[in-house]
């Protein structure tokens, strides 16, 4: 528990340097072994590329780290809960563990997660999944970058 508060912490600041730059602030961090191996905060409107989320930019420097597409035991830490995209490759790219601190609630209708790809059942590799690390902080973050935005 807490190399999980340490590690979020280092994406929340992340997170922080995205929101600086006028992106949506997301800060992903992959750890191996308690190290660094990648980390990625959103970069879509800077790099012009919709792909260009805080988790899609930790996966691709982790996957040239390890010169492996193969993500073996890794933990991914993000701020904000995957969104359909990076969950996919996340799946594909079998990262271990998975911790994220807040549900993103656009994906939300009243009987749950319209599409929850993590928690699919019927897929060959499962992830382990931890949620509300820092959410206090996390949660303050997007929510005044959203009432600055609107």
């Amino acid at each position: 528990m807490n190399n999980d508060i340490y590690w979020m912490r280092y994406a929340l600041k992340l997170a922080y340097v995205a929101k600086k730059k006028g992106e949506v602030p997301v800060g992903a961090v992959i750890i191996k072994n308690n190290k660094i191996i990648a980390e990625g905060k959103n970069s879509s409107i800077i790099y012009n590329d919709p792909t260009a989320h805080a988790e899609i930019i930790a996966l691709r420097g982790a996957g040239m780290y390890l010169k492996n597409y193969r993500l073996l035991d890794t933990t991914m830490y993000v701020t904000l809960e995957p969104c359909i995209m990076c969950s996919g490759a996340i799946i594909i790219s079998r990262v271990s563990r998975l911790v994220f601190s807040i549900y993103n609630k656009k994906y939300y209708n009243s009987t749950g997660a319209f599409i929850d790809l993590l928690g699919l059942y019927n897929i060959n590799y499962r992830i382990k999944i931890h949620t509300g690390i820092l959410v206090k902080e996390c949660t303050n973050l997007i929510q005044d970058f959203f009432q600055i935005k609107r």
